[in-house]
């Protein structure tokens, strides 16, 4: 359970909010808290994660501080979603990670350079770290296949379990015993997710840099189906590796290397965007912890997006072996940290859109 004053302090803002119903047209979260009479820690969890962090409720309140009643929502949720990913971490013994974010991504990814390097360095000695590898099976000539593809997905294996016991038991706790989980709830659900609706805010848009706009909605876009074009990269060299018996390097216009290429770019630009957009933007709505989650996250994923363009650039040169060394270690520490990151946002907001999909139908209570 969220901490007993979040949950108070939560519900007192609320029903000054469930007083007034401005936000509810355009905020799901508000329309689910229109559903309670009360406000529990288990519905905070829930509210919270359902939370899109638009403030648009922020621009539009008369109650936000210097106002006695002191309504910053926005605030609120975000520190609730903390606790939440904090609550939730597994294993519990790793979810101090959540409280340094920075020093945990940086230490993830020093070390990932330097066992990834190690490895170069014991099968193919250290020269291969500054000499050009040419042709077919250059990479691996470098470092053998499976010693990037075992540790790989050994840590996605550890990282996906992790996600899925917390998301588990988030769901149970939120559910109160109520099965929410239906296909069509699930169907509504994904269609809100990709079109990130609740990032319009009403239609003007997210509240940043004093005013409604789409840009944090379109960065945030570009981030989404950039992960998803890498990942369809990664598929498509493994169909081409495995099936069709052609080894990497790929050419430029090969479908592995133009969805990566397309993917790194709208990557790199959005964690760009979004990170400039949240420096830009009024801090009073904003939980300095969120905030740090956030830096440091997009902080990897721009660190891996310009190494991977980076490493295709410069594939055919001396700084082929120290590229794939960088380039490795910092997907390796995107993913040990995946767990105890702003990456999990995703999962638990799935969720919480699903539970709410449920109840828009009648499908819970």
């Amino acid at each position: 359970m969220l901490e007993l004053d979040l949950t108070a302090e939560l519900d007192r803002q609320l029903s000054v909010c469930n007083a007034c119903r401005y936000c509810e047209g355009f905020c799901a979260m508000f329309g689910a808290a229109q559903l309670r009479t009360a406000i529990g820690s288990n519905d905070v969890a829930y509210l919270a994660n359902l939370c899109h962090d638009c403030r648009m409720c922020f621009d539009a309140c008369m109650f936000t501080p210097p106002h006695a009643f002191a309504v910053n929502i926005p605030a609120a949720m975000s520190a609730a979603r903390v606790e939440t990913y904090a609550r939730y971490a597994k294993p519990a013994v790793l979810r101090r990670l959540l409280a340094t974010p920075r020093n945990a991504a940086l230490a993830a990814v020093a070390a990932g350079i330097v066992v990834v390097a190690l490895a170069i360095a014991l099968w193919a000695g250290v020269a291969a770290l500054w000499t050009p590898q040419l042709g077919a099976g250059a990479f691996y000539r470098v470092l053998p296949y499976l010693a990037m593809v075992v540790p790989a997905l050994a840590v996605t294996v550890f990282g996906a379990a992790c996600v899925v016991l917390g998301v588990r038991h988030y769901a149970r706790d939120i559910g109160g015993g109520v099965r929410f989980v239906t296909a069509p709830a699930l169907w509504t659900a994904l269609g809100e997710a990709v079109t990130l609706v609740y990032l319009k805010g009403g239609g003007a848009g997210c509240y940043d840099e004093g005013r409604g706009s789409g840009r944090r909605r379109f960065y945030h876009g570009l981030v989404f189906w950039g992960v998803l074009a890498d990942f369809a990269a990664t598929c498509s060299a493994a169909v081409l590796q495995d099936f069709v018996h052609q080894l990497p390097p790929y050419p430029l216009l090969s479908v592995p290397v133009v969805l990566g290429t397309g993917g790194g770019i709208a990557l790199a630009i959005g964690a760009a965007g979004l990170t400039l957009v949240k420096r830009r933007s009024d801090a009073r709505p904003a939980e300095p912890r969120m905030i740090a989650l956030d830096n440091a996250f997009l902080g990897l994923l721009e660190v891996v997006a310009l190494t991977g363009l980076a490493l295709l650039a410069f594939r055919s040169t001396a700084a082929m072996g120290s590229l794939l060394a960088v380039h490795l270690g910092a997907v390796a520490g995107l993913f040990v940290t995946a767990p105890y990151s702003k990456f999990v946002h995703f999962v638990y907001r799935l969720v919480a859109l699903v539970k709410n999909a449920s109840e828009r139908t009648g499908g819970s209570s």
